[in-house]
């Protein structure tokens, strides 16, 4: 099974997505059935690292930055991923409008899964420079789409 996040510029809230859901994947003991990357719906921070309070905040959680750099998604992706996970309503937009036909059904919001919470989007820490904020409501979200997954494997 293999889960890509998806933001605008792969510096803050995919890769912190990554790297938890990674950790999450890893403590269950299914790392080698499930895989996780990361992409943004723009190439304008490609290459980058995350964002320096990004790192902070996952450093602070005991998360690896290891070996995240931004890149956008690709067509590859599209064909690679079983779920692509965004943060809000223009990643989706412009996801739904990038992705093959056939691969709109991967297409989802980060808060989906969360009761009362479905349609709320997370917001981007680099215009609200709230990135605790982010890694709760990630950390919110996250164990219902392993949980999704996991009931996918068996």
């Amino acid at each position: 099974m293999n889960v890509l996040f998806v933001c605008l510029g792969n510096i803050c809230r995919s890769p912190m997505a990554e790297s938890m859901f990674r950790q999450l994947v890893n403590s269950a003991g299914l790392s080698d059935q499930i895989k996780v990357d990361s992409a943004g719906t723009s190439n304008e921070e490609e290459g980058n690292r995350p964002h320096p309070e990004a790192r902070a905040v996952m450093q602070s959680h005991h998360l690896s930055v290891e070996g995240l750099v931004s890149r956008p998604i690709t067509q590859r992706d599209f064909a690679w991923a079983d779920y692509i996970i965004c943060m809000d309503n223009m990643n989706l937009y412009n996801l739904r409008r990038l992705a093959p036909a056939a691969d709109q059904t991967k297409i989802h919001l980060a808060n989906e899964l969360v009761p009362g919470h479905e349609k709320t989007e997370i917001p981007d820490p680099w215009y609200t420079h709230r990135f605790e904020d982010t890694y709760q409501s990630l950390a919110r979200a996250l164990p219902l789409w392993l949980k999704q997954i996991k009931r996918q494997l068996n």
